[in-house]
């Protein structure tokens, strides 16, 4: 792949849209409200901005169950705003990438109305039915991620239909040339308006095994009984298909009628993510694709060292990196030992994140270093975490209203008396406007370090080298045409010293806010603190 290519090595940006920025004042973010925030996205330097969807939805899953394609849902906004928007993020000169949820529908959409309506109608096929077992059980044993059976009852067509996620998310049947070429006609009423790329989601559901296999037992560590059922199965026929990587090749093929255009995937935390990344991207696949199972990552040097010992062994040309998204709880609140000095741990996320090779996806709030919300139970919103609380919360602690101003109602996301979900008070000290009057802040960093990443192209586009030293230290080598750049943190709460002679003729840069004493032959390291800079390749 050239790198030339705009996507390749860049910052994309992602906006979860309903807890952006609200401009029509009913508590949801709109895509007026992104519009009017792009000078903030275009000030922290990155080349693109992805933005959950905006489609007509029952809003069960909050957008990612879509009833029309192409349609702009009017909590959203309408058809002209998008319009607006997109040559405004133009203007700026960023990219914009949408959402497209191709796995499954809302039960609401037109498509599922008629395939339930009879076994017979031109689009009985379009989704995945299944005859019940001679004992009105379900076809076979597969569950759904939110939890319970992934097969429920319909009582019109007297089948079951298979949904991976919600009841109301049926599942679409990819293998069915008619439901695709849908798909590519859908894209292509948005790529022609100017769109320059896709966020393919949950790539991983998109086929599964056509005989409906049961899926084998997954033992559970120790014995232990896992919060969601789901983990007690070894997804082997229910995702992760190894035909995959054929549909990869049939999305590229129509993208390649765009050339400005490009796809991004989401692969799941399942075993075998990066093997995945490695086997859907390249020169005929997808261009990118990330994993949910980064966002779940402890912060640990070993669980680290062995995810860049798997990129530089699969080398996955489409990789990309996300260490935080909308279903994932936020690494300030991931991260934390509760020892450790919040800003020291939020600087070497940023760092680490933007010094790996490949792609980056920053999330929103990112930047500042928000915390995970804390959200009463009356006002969860998640059906997932609805579903499994008190256990497990769901993802509205990721999904609360950016903080934009830090006295004002709301902290300037909403005019509204009341936000769809509510916002955390412990986010207002953390508000893009103090923030902005810190040079020193976690925003002040973040800008940085993306320019940083800008103005040197070996981290853009350079190899990884994986330097071996012993926890809790990290550190690899990139390197491009003769040119490299060396990162060395310190995964831990206590001071360490890195002996110089492991780290050859590195010199700590001068560039960035971070604090590294050299004495005695050896790299002095704070707690969570780090090091970046110029070295031989």
């Amino acid at each position: 792949m050239s790198q030339n290519a705009w996507w390749r090595g860049a910052v994309i940006y992602q906006v979860y849209l309903p807890s952006f920025s609200d401009r029509n004042g009913d508590g949801l973010g709109d895509l007026r409200g992104l519009a009017e925030r792009l000078d903030y996205i275009a000030s922290l330097g990155v080349d693109a901005i992805w933005v959950s969807p905006f489609y007509v939805s029952p809003m069960a899953d909050w957008g990612y169950d879509v009833a029309d394609y192409r349609a702009v849902d009017p909590r959203f906004g309408t058809l002209a705003e998008f319009d607006d928007l997109l040559a405004r993020v133009h203007r700026a000169g960023m990219r914009l990438i949408i959402d497209q949820v191709w796995s499954h529908t809302a039960a609401a959409h037109a498509w599922f109305q008629e395939s339930q309506s009879a076994r017979d109608n031109l689009k009985h096929d379009w989704y995945i039915w299944a005859d019940a077992k001679p004992d009105g059980a379900p076809p076979n044993n597969w569950l759904s991620v939110f939890g319970g059976s992934a097969w429920h009852w319909s009582p019109v067509r007297r089948q079951y239909y298979l949904h991976h996620f919600l009841e109301s998310q049926p599942k679409l049947n990819l293998r069915n040339p008619a439901v695709l070429e849908q798909h590519f006609a859908s894209a292509a009423f948005w790529l022609a308006r100017g769109v320059d790329g896709l966020r393919l989601d949950a790539i991983d559901f998109m086929l599964h095994d056509e005989t409906l296999r049961d899926n084998p037992p997954h033992h559970a560590p120790r014995g232990e009984m896992p919060w969601n059922p789901f983990r007690l199965q070894r997804h082997l026929h229910d995702m992760c298909h190894p035909d995959s990587a054929q549909l990869m090749q049939q999305i590229r093929d129509f993208l390649d009628r765009y050339p400005h255009a490009m796809a991004i995937g989401e692969v799941s935390s399942e075993a075998g993510a990066f093997a995945r990344i490695a086997t859907l991207t390249g020169t005929t696949k997808l261009h990118m694709a990330y994993s949910l199972g980064v966002a779940k990552t402890p912060l640990s040097a070993a669980a680290l060292r062995q995810m860049l010992r798997d990129t530089v062994a699969l080398r996955p040309e489409g990789l990309c990196w996300a260490f935080s998204n909308h279903d994932a709880s936020r690494p300030a609140t991931r991260w934390h030992s509760g020892r450790a000095d919040p800003a020291a741990l939020v600087r070497l996320e940023l760092a680490l994140l933007l010094t790996l090779p490949g792609g980056v996806s920053l999330y929103q709030g990112e930047e500042l270093g928000l915390p995970e919300a804390k959200v009463p139970f009356a006002a969860l919103r998640d059906p997932f975490g609805l579903h499994f609380y008190p256990t497990y919360a769901g993802r509205d602690g990721a999904r609360t209203p950016m903080p934009w101003v830090a006295a004002a109602p709301q902290a300037g996301f909403s005019t509204a008396a009341e936000t769809w979900l509510p916002l955390d008070p412990r986010h207002r000290a953390l508000a893009v406007d103090r923030q902005e009057e810190d040079p020193n802040s976690n925003l002040a960093v973040a800008r940085r370090l993306i320019a940083w990443r800008r103005r040197y192209p070996v981290l853009r586009h350079g190899d990884v080298e994986l330097i071996e030293l012993p926890d809790p230290i990290l550190a690899f080598r990139r390197s491009l045409d003769g040119k490299a750049r060396m990162a060395v943190f310190n995964l831990s709460d206590r001071p360490v010293s890195v002996d110089a002679t492991c780290l050859p003729a590195f010199v700590p840069s001068a560039e960035l806010p971070f604090v590294t004493t050299i004495s005695g032959g050896a790299f002095h390291l704070p707690p969570f603190g780090l090091s970046l800079g110029p070295a031989t390749s």
